[in-house]
């Protein structure tokens, strides 16, 4: 019996490892993927992802490595991408010109949200895209082998 169990153990170790992904962030295309959660009306926080995202791009860059980042906004977090009340719009066309492989994406729950609760929808950066739900989204990134950080 006991031999058995430490070969059922052993087995399972062996599966895991190999139907786990070599490293997150990082898929069989050598490209490494990096995913960052806005959730909140900061700022700072909208200043530190961006801080993030463009030295990720760098180092990546700078390394000669392929790279894919994302950006998912949603709850309060939505206002990193509204063209009423973004600090950040400046920095984001930017990016959009400068950093290759880079993606900003709005949740559309949020944006729905905040429709009705204003009566009008609100004004979305060109340079971001909608999904259909930014929660969604960061798990489809998740499974996709992104590294999801939230700053």
């Amino acid at each position: 019996m006991k031999l058995t169990r430490r070969y059922l153990i052993a087995i399972g170790m062996i599966a895991s490892t190999i139907s786990a992904p070599a490293l997150a962030g990082q898929s069989d295309d050598g490209v490494k993927r990096l995913a960052l959660q806005i959730s909140d009306n900061d700022p700072a926080t909208f200043n530190k992802a961006l801080n993030v995202a463009t030295n990720f791009a760098r180092g990546m860059s700078e390394a000669g490595d392929m790279y894919e980042i994302e950006i998912v906004a949603f709850n309060a977090g939505l206002h990193m991408f509204r063209t009423d009340t973004s600090p950040v719009l400046d920095r984001l066309q930017s990016i959009s010109e400068s950093v290759p492989d880079v993606t900003f994406s709005a949740c559309g729950n949020t944006i729905a949200g905040m429709t009705k609760k204003e009566g009008s929808e609100p004004p979305i950066s060109q340079h971001a895209g909608v999904v259909p739900a930014g929660v969604v989204r960061l798990m489809e990134l998740d499974d996709e082998g992104y590294y999801v950080i939230r700053p």
